[in-house]
């Protein structure tokens, strides 16, 4: 599927732009956040809960997913998107961060990867051509190519082979690609050395997918070091292609990785912190099991017009969060994906009056 990719705004004090594309469940407008729907549901949310909140996509994870309830019945069941009553598109990411987050149980080859399942230990080898037959039986609009991010305190030589991998693997990838229907993006790598960054873009971009994401970041660095390696592979990636962050990060992030040239975005942060009991606002980070919220009747956040902050008070959600009631859980990740939700409407809104990257200063000198 060749993703015809418009932009039809560019910011003109940074790097942002709003763009627009189409998959057969619908069109994306750009930048956008994808929740994470690990295991084929967004946690503690129907699926119409998500869509009125406005979002255009979601994210589902393909090792889960090919662990339980297996690929193969989800496509007896008629796809992903019947499976989990989700009318929207959905990306599934390939399994490669898996090889990361799960290392302690993986053994890495030119092959694949073969690891321990975190279920019942029982031994699997994911290849490039099993990520794509599974993403290929689920059905989802966008699919990945099979990658290996590496840890933070990689060597030097290692990061050069597991990039150069990588790229072997995109190779596979496509090879290995039969459906004509699904949308397959390539994963830039390179760990945090720049001529390394630069090199990997240079190879996958080369290759000719239909978007290109940025691999291997959000793993510990700072700020800094995430934007620099950015900045020094933005230039390489096609300006004609969806250009994809994963795995990041804060609202904060969303404004300066925008202004620097992303267009989309996933990270379990909104949902994981409400299920922690701590919510974004427009007032700062509020932490609801602290016992000053006791009496509040205040909302969570005078200036969001999310269910939760139109009908609860912080005493309540702090009382529901105390009790352990999944109510309050339920609460807590509609105010979080509606906050990141609103955030990206605000993005789009300082790219059209050409401010986002004043916006994007001033968040970097903070």
């Amino acid at each position: 599927m060749n993703i015809n990719f418009t932009i039809e705004k560019n910011d003109n004090t940074s790097k942002g732009r709003i763009g627009r594309f189409s998959t057969t469940h619908g069109t994306i407008n750009t930048p956008i956040f994808m929740p994470v729907g690990t295991r084929a549901t967004v946690k503690t949310l129907d699926p119409g809960e998500v869509a009125d909140l406005g979002f255009d996509i979601v994210l589902a994870n393909t090792y889960h997913l090919f662990l339980r309830p297996g690929h193969d019945v989800v496509k007896d069941l008629n796809g992903l998107h019947r499976f989990m009553a989700w009318p929207r598109s959905i990306l599934t990411d390939s399994g490669g961060y898996q090889v990361f987050s799960m290392r302690e149980l993986t053994k890495i080859s030119e092959k694949g990867v073969e690891f321990a399942s975190h279920i019942d230990g029982t031994r699997h080898l994911l290849t490039p051509e099993l990520s794509i037959g599974i993403q290929e039986a689920l059905g989802a609009d966008i699919i990945m190519a099979f990658d290996e991010p590496v840890a933070p305190e990689s060597s030097h030589d290692y990061t050069k082979m597991a990039s150069e991998r990588s790229t072997r693997w995109a190779e596979r990838c496509l090879t290995a690609r039969e459906r004509k229907d699904q949308a397959l993006f390539g994963i830039t790598q390179g760990g945090f050395d720049k001529d390394l960054r630069k090199e990997s873009a240079q190879q996958i971009t080369n290759l000719g997918f239909d978007g290109y994401a940025i691999g291997g970041l959000s793993v510990g660095e700072s700020k800094e070091v995430m934007g620099a390696m950015i900045d020094c592979t933005e230039p390489h990636l096609p300006i004609d292609k969806p250009r994809y962050l994963m795995g990041v990060g804060t609202p904060d992030d969303l404004v300066r990785c925008v202004a620097r040239g992303i267009d989309m975005f996933d990270c379990v942060m909104p949902t994981r912190n409400a299920r922690n009991g701590t919510l974004f606002t427009s007032q700062g980070k509020i932490i609801i099991k602290n016992s000053k919220y006791v009496r509040d009747d205040s909302p969570l956040d005078p200036e969001c017009s999310c269910h939760t902050c139109k009908n609860f008070t912080k005493a309540y959600l702090r009382h529901l969060f105390m009790s352990g009631e999944i109510l309050g859980i339920k609460l807590n990740t509609l105010h979080n994906l509606a906050f990141y939700r609103h955030t990206i409407e605000k993005i789009r809104q300082a790219i059209r009056d050409d401010n986002l990257g004043e916006w994007a200063a001033k968040l970097e000198k903070e």
